[in-house]
């Protein structure tokens, strides 16, 4: 993902800090635009993160993408790779361009009416140049969606190690219990953003907790 030995040199989601205190941070996101599948991690080989490879089959990052420039069938310029790995958890009754891979990718999982089944999305999120999803190349995979993503206010708090999902729930309450003592107002579910690839040393990894706020 465009980083070595845990140092993170690659475009990131761009936001302003509106407030910065120990435990936290109140960031103000810029309006993004996603690619993102949704998908039953029963039916994926990497489970949860089976989303991953299909994306990154839109983006160009193993080979030839499975895009297409709006309205041509020229070939499309490449573009350098991003990073983060986001994941969002939310419960609930002409021609190929190759993409920047972006920070971050999100995961959110869905739990369909009767609770027999989870569904996951996660989305990429693509670098600044696509402004509007009109600008982002067309997948060729009639799974994989394109869509704005509106700027948001998040409260995020910062840890190293491997975010598994006891290291995530420890962190989302210490920022649960953050922010309320400071008055804010959580208005929906978290998203962890892991900015490191899978074989990056545990003790270099840099995750985020992030969780929208008013």
């Amino acid at each position: 993902m465009g980083m070595m030995l845990g140092k993170i040199t690659v475009e990131t989601p761009k936001y302003q800090t509106i407030e910065k205190k120990e435990e936290f941070e109140i960031r103000e996101y810029e309006p993004s635009v996603v690619a993102e599948v949704t998908y039953d991690p029963k039916e994926m080989k990497r489970g949860r993160d089976g989303g991953f490879m299909i994306l990154a089959g839109y983006i160009g990052a193993l080979g030839s993408p499975c895009n297409k420039k709006k309205g041509t069938e020229a070939a499309g310029e490449k573009i350098a790779m991003t990073a983060p790995v986001i994941t969002q958890e939310q419960s609930q009754a002409g021609g190929s361009e190759k993409i920047a891979m972006t920070a971050p990718v999100i995961t959110e999982e869905k739990q369909e009416e009767g609770g027999e089944k989870t569904l996951v999305t996660m989305q990429f999120v693509l670098p600044s140049k696509y402004t509007t999803v009109e600008a982002a190349p067309a997948p060729t995979d009639e799974r994989v969606k394109i869509k704005g993503v509106p700027s948001k206010k998040m409260g995020v708090i910062t840890f190293s190690g491997n975010a598994d999902d006891k290291l995530t729930a420890e962190q989302l309450e210490k920022l649960k219990t953050a922010l309320h003592a400071a008055g804010y107002k959580i208005s929906g579910e978290h998203i962890l953003a892991r900015y490191n690839p899978p074989w990056t040393p545990w003790f270099l990894k840099t995750n985020e907790v992030m969780l929208p706020v008013e």
